[in-house]
């Protein structure tokens, strides 16, 4: 009987330790899922960080960009604005010294004509070219104006 008992109790053994192993089996595949839910968690987590930054340094690398682009459009305006003041400023003092030339050119055109009008009668007055201007004190003779004989107006004794 002993062999008899020794067998079963042999297999009882095996059934324990096929029971164990089975047990220690599930445990294991239990860890390993656990484990690799817990993987999928972390990559998933670091997954979305990375996300969630690379995200935030778009928003502010096109804020920067969009601040950059209104600056430069802002200068732009001001650099337009003082030219297109300047080209006025310049328009306006092109005007004021086109008008005072004009001006002075006009005076010395005028002293000019007068001048040459002044010399020429001089001119026609010595030959005695010069027109019946009788009423004019400048003629030689306004004073003879009365007098007849016209050989004498030049005499002194008059």
């Amino acid at each position: 009987m002993a062999s008899h008992e020794q067998n079963y109790r042999a297999g009882e053994a095996r059934g324990r330790s096929r029971e164990k192993t089975e047990e220690m089996k599930r445990s294991m595949e239990e860890k390993a899922r656990e484990a690799k839910e817990k993987a999928n968690q972390t990559a998933q987590g670091a997954k979305d960080k990375t996300y969630e930054t690379t995200q935030a340094t778009k928003e502010k690398t096109q804020s920067a960009a969009e601040a950059a682009k209104q600056k430069a459009s802002e200068a732009a305006e001001t650099t337009k604005e003082k030219g297109s003041e300047a080209a006025g400023k310049t328009r306006e003092k092109t005007y004021e010294t086109k008008e005072k030339t004009g001006g002075i050119l006009h005076q010395t055109g005028e002293k000019v004509k007068q001048m040459t009008q002044g010399a020429t009668d001089a001119v026609k007055s010595t030959f005695g070219m010069a027109g019946n201007d009788d009423d004019d004190p400048q003629n030689p003779n306004y004073y003879n104006k009365n007098t007849t004989d016209r050989d004498d107006r030049n005499n002194p004794s008059y």
